[in-house]
């Protein structure tokens, strides 16, 4: 298990470059499947996540080949069924939560798949139904043996659903599996996210026959085959604010390159209302270093509330960023995670540290700003996720002294070369 030193109390000043979105990548990478002909992917994150389902649909017979220092080129044209069988995949499939959505492309293409029960981190529940109830409106039967989701279907037919919620990851693998089906599939409530609306696009680039992309209701007039393409993905908007939050708590000028700003949604003016500036420079977001911030209030006078929602509301992999960075405002803010019940126990480590943190249950936290009043002292701490990683090493760069953040593998599923980038400038990030 590796860990990171961190030297905090440092102000950081540069410039930094967003990897490709990790979200959409697995998305993405699965809809090879979907065609015998070559896919390039360009902005491919190099993250442990995003690695280990490239070296997955390799050991599946995917020919991989590197093109470029972020970009792949995969040909599915010789797909080896077998291998689901074994206990390879099983092992490699477990450890990966993406690996879920391998399975729309295998049963839209090749009549059946088969995954183990998928990895990933450990927030609470996160339940499948929305896949598996989405195969079955399409014609395809559903298997879990306790250890293996398996569906098949050799006939699917497009259909209406009424997604059950608007799953980002269900409404992909039903999407990826719907493309092919014969007729017209239409799926209300559906994820609209970025990363839905890039595979859509990266789909109808390939022969599907999507509309109304970007919104909830979307239609799909099946295909007999896909063909191959090139798709460049955003970059990824959670360590975006991540990059904004970690200026924020220590008090550091930066510039965030090639944003992309239009597909960011309502994420910049949360943090502004932590009372963050930042300037749009074209594509770029520019943070100035602030001594202070001040939370805003509702109109009404009212204490500020942040929570997520499905988008295009507040996405919930920013809410332990959002948390993080309220320690060090003015003011008070009530954190209120609503998908994940698990995801603010972190909360403890930086109640440690000095935060005025009260968790007033497993969904909610508020957060009384210490104004710079006191800093946050380093100690020694696990990370139990990818975001409350992160949020973690923010406030260890942001406190006194030194920390240590132990199984900072969760770190690294999500954020590329984060210690040599932060280091670069002028992070003290070592890695043991």
């Amino acid at each position: 298990m590796a860990s990171f030193k961190i030297t905090g109390g440092r102000q950081l000043k540069g410039e930094l470059v967003p990897q490709g979105a990790k979200n959409e990548a697995l998305q993405i990478l699965c809809a090879v499947l979907l065609t015998s002909e070559p896919v390039t992917i360009h902005n491919i994150p190099n993250i442990r996540d995003v690695n280990q389902l490239i070296d997955l649909l390799g050991d599946m017979g995917v020919w991989v080949t590197r093109t470029g220092e972020s970009s792949y080129r995969f040909q599915a044209s010789d797909v080896n069924l077998d291998y689901l069988e074994t206990d390879a995949f099983k092992r490699k499939a477990a450890a990966l939560r993406g690996s879920v959505m391998l399975l729309g492309p295998m049963l839209a293409r090749f009549k059946k798949g088969r995954i183990p029960r998928p990895g990933g981190d450990k927030i609470g529940r996160r339940r499948l139904d929305t896949h598996f109830l989405g195969f079955e409106k399409l014609g395809a039967e559903f298997h879990f043996d306790g250890d293996f989701y398996r569906v098949e279907g050799e006939h699917l037919k497009g259909t209406y659903m009424l997604l059950d919620e608007a799953s980002v990851t269900g409404t992909a693998n039903v999407l990826m599996a719907a493309v092919m089906a014969e007729g017209t599939t239409t799926i209300y409530n559906a994820a609209c996210e970025p990363y839905l609306q890039q595979l859509s696009k990266m789909l109808n680039a390939m022969g599907a026959k999507i509309s109304g992309v970007g919104s909830n209701l979307l239609t799909i007039e099946g295909v007999s085959e896909l063909h191959g393409t090139d798709h460049t993905m955003l970059p990824d908007m959670i360590e975006i604010g991540s990059f904004i939050g970690l200026a924020a708590m220590t008090q550091s000028e930066i510039t965030i390159k090639n944003c992309r700003i239009p597909e960011l949604g309502i994420i910049p003016d949360v943090f502004k209302r932590l009372g963050i500036q930042m300037e749009f420079r074209g594509d770029d977001i520019y943070i100035p270093s602030q001594d202070r911030y001040q939370v805003d209030t509702f109109l009404d006078g009212g204490m500020m509330t942040i929570s997520d929602a499905p988008w295009p509301g507040f996405t919930p992999d920013l809410l332990s960023i959002v948390l993080v960075t309220a320690i060090q405002a003015q003011g008070t803010v009530l954190v209120h995670q609503k998908m994940f019940e698990s995801r603010l126990f972190f909360v403890d480590k930086l109640i440690e540290m000095g935060a005025q943190i009260i968790l007033c249950d497993p969904h909610r936290a508020t957060v009384v700003g210490l104004g710079r009043q006191q800093q946050l002292r380093g100690i020694r701490m696990t990370s139990p996720d990818i975001r409350a990683g992160v949020s973690l090493l923010i406030a260890a760069l942001s406190a006194s002294g030194s920390s240590i953040i132990d199984n900072i593998e969760q770190i690294d599923r999500g954020y590329q070369n984060i210690d040599t980038r932060l280091n670069a400038i002028g992070a003290e990030i070592v890695r043991l």
